[in-house]
């Protein structure tokens, strides 16, 4: 398994210069950076060569994420939504290509976070989601890239809300490159255990965010690290596993996220740091058993 975190503890807006962060996760002991692309269509190419050959210079894995704003629902009764979000969805995969990043997760069979005010049709949006993203499946095979289905809360979204649904969902579509994102965060909220969504999805996990139910970083004490790691031992999982952690209000991050009280309780930037370093050491002697 390889190691990562999600660029967004350190900032409050879901864009930004990634480059200096490359650096830094590999001095705090981590083997990949996650990165936000909804907005990689505003960055010229060059940008992304850059980003590229400096994930290589310090031997960075590069992975994305996206929780899709409403104009790119792939689940939309409207096709000229869906027309827009595969054309959106191509822009992207092309820049991830130039960059080398080769997975991007999130609630892409949907749109995040779901307006509750909007009635919903779970059925018939499951359905048009599907068709969607056989299509976009073909999009980002071109690029040989892997879309990972995140399993979310029922706070954030309603078409796909635990493991069951889905690998549903993954076998559905039915294309090699979709596949099962699984967050602890999430887990713990929709899951009856932690362990057990792990080994239902078994080879179809493509992608694992962990974090504590208050999304900090992992850490000993409350949930069962160990066990996860045995979890993900067992079905032979060696794919990236990303802690996402939530811990400063403020900016889009902080509403999008609903963090109305600082959690770092002030920490400065080198106080995130040494966080950071400490719960990824803490997760490889727990995952690594």
């Amino acid at each position: 398994m390889k190691y990562g975190i999600y660029y967004a503890y350190w900032e409050k807006e879901w864009k930004g210069d990634f480059i200096p962060y490359i650096a830094r996760v590999k001095k705090l002991g981590f083997d990949i950076l996650e990165v936000a692309c909804g907005d990689f269509h505003n960055q010229p190419d060059s940008y992304f060569h850059a980003l590229r050959n400096a994930a290589r210079e310090y031997d960075i894995t590069l992975t994305g994420g996206y929780g899709p704003r409403a104009e790119h629902n792939l689940a939309s009764p409207d096709p000229a939504v869906v027309e827009n979000a595969l054309a959106f969805y191509s822009e992207i995969f092309r820049k991830m290509d130039l960059a080398g990043i080769r997975s991007i997760g999130g609630a892409l069979y949907s749109y995040w976070p779901v307006d509750y005010n909007m009635d919903l049709d779970k059925e018939g949006d499951l359905e048009r989601s599907i068709r969607g993203m056989r299509r976009l499946a073909d999009i980002a095979g071109r690029y040989g890239i892997t879309l990972n289905m995140e399993v979310l809360n029922r706070f954030e979204g309603y078409l796909v809300n635990d493991a069951r649904e889905g690998l549903a969902y993954v076998r559905a579509v039915d294309k090699p490159n979709v596949r099962l994102m699984l967050d602890t965060f999430h887990m713990n909220i929709e899951e009856d255990s932690l362990t057990e969504p792990i080994l239902l999805a078994g080879k179809d996990l493509g992608h694992f965010h962990v974090g504590e139910p208050n999304r900090k970083p992992p850490r000993e004490g409350r949930m069962p690290w160990n066990d996860i790691g045995q979890a993900l031992r067992q079905i032979g999982y060696d794919g990236a596993v990303v802690m996402e952690p939530f811990v400063t209000r403020g900016g889009r991050v902080g509403k999008d996220i609903r963090v109305w009280r600082d959690l770092a309780q002030g920490a400065a930037e080198s106080d995130l740091d040494r966080d950071a370093a400490k719960s990824v050491a803490f997760l490889r002697r727990a995952f690594e058993r």
